[in-house]
C-alpha cells in the first residue's frame, strides 16, 4: 500500500496535488455550485481552520481550467466544461486592525496586490472599492468572460477588532463599501464564493445581494468542509492503523477515542452527519504521537472569545446542553450586543447537537474543545493566568487528597465575581464552575446532572481508579448533601465498578457566594 503523505503546514490545492499530499475529494459537492447558471453567489460560515482556504484554492484552480490537477477526482468524470475564467482571490485573514488607519493601509495593500497580480490597473487616488469595481469591469471586458470572485475570511478584520466596538463598526463600514461593488457588477461576475467564521448580517453584502445563497446550514453541504468517518477511513486508513499501534490500542478502541477527541461537528439541522476537524486530523496523523493532544485549539486561543464576555454571561450556561436556540440566535446582528451563544457557536466552541420543533440544542463538539474551553473559563473565573492551580487542584482530587482539593476549591470560589441572588440559579452556577474545572484537566470523565432512578446526582467525576459523586447545597450543610446522595442512591450504580467510590458534599453561603462547608467519605 502506498504511503499516505499527510499535509500539516500547507492547505493549498495546487501544492497538495503537485506534491502528492492526501486530498479528501469534495469536488462532487462543488460540481452543482460551479455549474449553476446566473445565480452563482454563495456564502458559507465555518470555524477557523476548517478547510475554507483549501476549498477556495480548489475553486480557483477549477475556474482557471487547470484540469490536470483534478485527474482522478470526481469532477474530472463529470460534464464540467473546464472553461478558464479570470479569478480575483482575496484573503483578509491577516489584515491589521490595531487602529482604523492601520486597517485602511493594510486593506489597501492587500486589495492592490490581488488586483495588480491579476493584471488590473491601480489608481492610488481611489479607494479600494473603486479599484475593485473598475477591475471587475476591465477583466470581464478583456477576457470576454465574466469574473470569478473568491473571498476568504471576509469577516476577519471585524472579528479581530471586537474588543473595541467603535473600531469594529468603522472597519465594518469600510468593508461594506468594498463588498457593495459585488452587487454593482453582478452582470460581470460568473461565480462568487465568500467564506468566514461569523455571519455579520449588517455587512452590506448580505443586504445588497438578494441572490446570495447561504450554504451555512444547508443539509446538502453539511459535509463540504471537514471529514466524515467514511472519508477518514478511505483516505487515511493505513495511517490510522499505524497510529493505533503507536498508541497501543486495538483499532476499534482507537477509532472510538479518535471520534471522542475530534469528531463532533454537525453543521445542519436537517443532516445528522458529523465531521472531524480537518486541521486536527492533519496534525494528529502527521505527528503520530502516543496520546491525543489539542491541535486545532492551539492554533488560536479561545481566550479572545472568552474574554469578550463577562463572568455573569459565561457562568450560568450548561455548554454541554444549550437548549431552545433559534436560527436567529446564531447570527450576529448588532456589534454592540453580541450574544455569547452566537459567538461561541460560530467560532466552533459549540455545535449542533439536536434540532426539534424549530429550535436547536447546542453543545461542545469534542474533547479537544471541551478541555481548552473549560481551561480558559477556569482562568477567567479565578483570575489566574496559568494551569498550575488547575492541575494541582484536579490532581489532588484524582489522588483522593481531599484536604488539598477542598482548600484549592475554596480559593476558586472566593475569586468568583459573578452570581445571581436566586438560590436555584446559584446552585447551578456553582455546579458549572466545578464541572468546568474538572473537565479542563483531562484527568476525569465528568457527568453533570447524572440521571439516576431516584433523581440526579449534581456531578460525577470518574478516573480509571476512582469515582467521585458530588452533591451541592446552597444555605445547607455538607452533611445534608451526603445524606441526599445516600437516600437517593446516587452512588449505587458504581458500587460494583471495581473502583473506589467517594461521596462528596459541598455547601455554599447564598449571601457571600463562598464555599463554606465540605465533607467526603467512601461509599459504605
Amino acid at each position: 500500500m502506498e504511503e499516505e503523505k499527510i499535509a500539516q503546514g500547507t492547505y493549498d490545492f495546487r501544492v497538495m496535488r503537485e506534491k502528492g499530499y492526501r486530498y479528501v475529494d469534495k469536488t462532487a459537492l462543488l460540481y452543482p455550485l460551479v455549474t449553476r447558471d446566473g445565480d452563482g453567489f454563495f456564502f458559507i460560515s465555518r470555524p477557523r481552520r476548517f478547510g475554507k482556504s483549501l476549498m477556495l484554492s480548489t475553486l480557483e484552480c477549477l475556474f482557471r481550467g487547470e484540469r490536470e490537477l483534478f485527474k482522478g477526482l470526481a469532477i474530472d468524470q463529470m460534464d464540467y466544461d473546464w472553461t478558464p475564467y479570470p479569478v480575483l482571490h482575496f484573503s483578509f485573514a491577516g489584515i491589521k486592525t490595531e487602529t482604523l488607519e492601520a486597517f485602511k493601509v493594510d486593506f489597501r495593500r492587500c486589495v492592490k496586490k490581488v488586483l495588480v497580480e491579476a493584471g488590473c490597473q491601480w489608481n492610488d487616488a481611489d479607494f479600494p472599492g473603486a479599484n475593485f469595481d473598475q477591475a471587475i469591469t476591465d477583466l470581464a471586458k478583456k477576457a470576454g468572460k465574466p469574473v470569478v470572485i473568491l473571498i476568504d475570511e471576509y469577516d476577519a478584520p471585524v472579528g479581530h477588532a471586537l474588543a473595541d466596538i467603535p473600531l469594529a463598526t468603522a472597519i465594518r463600514t469600510e468593508l461594506s463599501n468594498f463588498y457593495i461593488q459585488i452587487k454593482e457588477n453582478v452582470g460581470d461576475i460568473r461565480f462568487m464564493m465568500m467564506t468566514g467564521v461569523t455571519r455579520f448580517t449588517q455587512l452590506s453584502v448580505f443586504s445588497a445581494l438578494n441572490n446570495l445563497t447561504d450554504l451555512t446550514l444547508d443539509e446538502r453541504y453539511a459535509t463540504l468542509l471537514g471529514y466524515t468517518d467514511e472519508e477518514l477511513e478511505a483516505n487515511f486508513g493505513k495511517t490510522l492503523h499505524r497510529h493505533a499501534e503507536v498508541m497501543g490500542l486495538a483499532y476499534e478502541d482507537y477509532r472510538e477515542k479518535l471520534r471522542w477527541w475530534f469528531n463532533g461537528y454537525r453543521f445542519s439541522p436537517d443532516c445528522e452527519d458529523k465531521v472531524y476537524n480537518p486541521y486536527a486530523i492533519g496534525q494528529t496523523l502527521g505527528a503520530l504521537k502516543r496520546r491525543f493532544v489539542g491541535t486545532w485549539i492551539r492554533s488560536g486561543t479561545t481566550s479572545a472569545v472568552v474574554n469578550y464576555f463577562t463572568n455573569n454571561q459565561l457562568a450560568e450556561k450548561d455548554y454541554e446542553n444549550v437548549e431552545d436556540v433559534s436560527e436567529e440566535d446564531l447570527d450576529v446582528c448588532g456589534l454592540e450586543d453580541i450574544r455569547p451563544i452566537a459567538m461561541l457557536y460560530q467560532s466552533g466552541y459549540l455545535t449542533i447537537k439536536d434540532f426539534q420543533d424549530g429550535v436547536f440544542t447546542l453543545g461542545i463538539p469534542d474533547e479537544e474543545v471541551r478541555r481548552a474551553f473549560n481551561s480558559q473559563l477556569v482562568q477567567k473565573f479565578t483570575e489566574k493566568k496559568d494551569d498550575q492551580y488547575r492541575n494541582a487542584t484536579c490532581r489532588a482530587l484524582k489522588q483522593a487528597d481531599f484536604d488539598t482539593f477542598f482548600g484549592n476549591l475554596s480559593d476558586l470560589y472566593a475569586h468568583l465575581t459573578y452570581g445571581s441572588t436566586e438560590k436555584r440559579v446559584q446552585e447551578f452556577s456553582f455546579q458549572r464552575i466545578l464541572y468546568v474545572l474538572l473537565t479542563s484537566s483531562g484527568f476525569f470523565r465528568v457527568t453533570a446532572e447524572d440521571r439516576q432512578s431516584h433523581g440526579r446526582a449534581d456531578l460525577v467525576a470518574e478516573t480509571p481508579e476512582r469515582i467521585f459523586v458530588f452533591e451541592l447545597k446552597v444555605d445547607g450543610t455538607p452533611q445534608e448533601a451526603l445524606d441526599q446522595i445516600k437516600e437517593k442512591g446516587y452512588a449505587e450504580p458504581y458500587r460494583h465498578s471495581g473502583k473506589g467510590v467517594h461521596l462528596i458534599g459541598l455547601s455554599f453561603d447564598g449571601a457571600t457566594r463562598r464555599l463554606t462547608g465540605t465533607a467526603a467519605e467512601p461509599l459504605a
